[in-house]
């Protein structure tokens, strides 16, 4: 800055903050890591593959991000023990949760799905999110931190042939909001995330399976009236917002970036 120069940077919004991000080494997950390490946030990335793991560590370090990657596999309740324990041992604290990890099945109906399959998604959907918030709030009572659960618009309006998804997604919203009244006296926000359409490496494998990929993809474009999908990093801004002093009075609340996909009338039934 010029002697001249009166003007100063402004302070980044997550500096001194520790944030630990399920599912963080692609998609949205790493979207969030990327931003909330570009507002001064250090961040712990947990997935399963060790390979892309490290990969994707080494990218944040590269962008000068401070991150720790940690091989978790979220349906493990010792794995998910583990993950607090690494970050707490690395960084001393934790000032912010978001429940990232999960997935998307294929076009089912409940006839398709078995009982088993349901009871897996659910443990690596909403079980996952379950363990995580209880394994970070005892560090966020210290910090008077935030969880941020990553679910979806369909759990509010609903999708075909995705009950066991929906589901998932539904009964997240449920926990935001009951443990956002049972820590709030603790000063700890917890809030859900609702993405519509996000352009992510499952959305570009799930366009690859389609007939034509480029028109499968301009599909889901359309679902929005802004005309396009999500970028991660647009996903990554609105859980940055989130988990900053700027939503200090926001709690129990599902945000729903969606590029307006859930607003309006739509032709439901064919025509006869």
């Amino acid at each position: 800055m010029s002697p001249t120069d009166n003007t100063e940077s402004p302070a980044l919004k997550l500096a001194n903050r520790v944030a630990v991000i399920t599912g963080g080494t692609k998609g949205i997950g790493l979207g969030c890591a990327s931003v909330f390490g570009r507002h001064g946030a250090s961040v712990v990335i947990a997935a399963r593959n060790e390979q892309s793991g490290r990969e994707a560590e080494g990218q944040l370090k590269a962008a000068g991000v401070e991150a720790l990657f940690v091989s978790c596999d979220v349906c493990s309740e010792q794995d998910m023990q583990q993950l607090f324990e690494q970050a707490i041992t690395r960084f001393g604290q934790i000032d912010c949760l978001v429940n990232n990890a999960g997935w998307h099945p294929p076009t089912q109906s409940i006839e398709d799905v078995s009982v088993k399959e349901f009871e897996q998604l659910v443990r690596l959907n909403l079980t996952s999110t379950f363990m995580g918030c209880k394994f970070a709030i005892p560090h966020l009572r210290k910090t008077q931190g935030s969880i941020i659960n990553m679910s979806s618009a369909v759990a509010a309006v609903g999708q075909a042939a995705a009950p066991a998804y929906v589901s998932t997604k539904a009964g997240q919203i449920g926990l935001t909001k009951a443990l956002a009244l049972d820590l709030a006296p603790d000063g700890v926000r917890v809030n859900a995330v609702c993405p519509a359409g996000v352009m992510t490496p499952l959305m570009r494998d799930w366009a690859n399976s389609e007939y034509n990929a480029e028109e499968a993809l301009a599909m889901v474009d359309r679902w929005h009236p802004l005309g396009r999908m999500a970028t991660v990093e647009e996903i990554g801004e609105v859980c940055a917002f989130l988990a900053s002093a700027e939503a200090s009075f926001i709690t129990g609340q599902e945000i729903f970036p969606d590029g307006g996909a859930s607003l309006g009338y739509a032709e439901k039934a064919p025509a006869k």
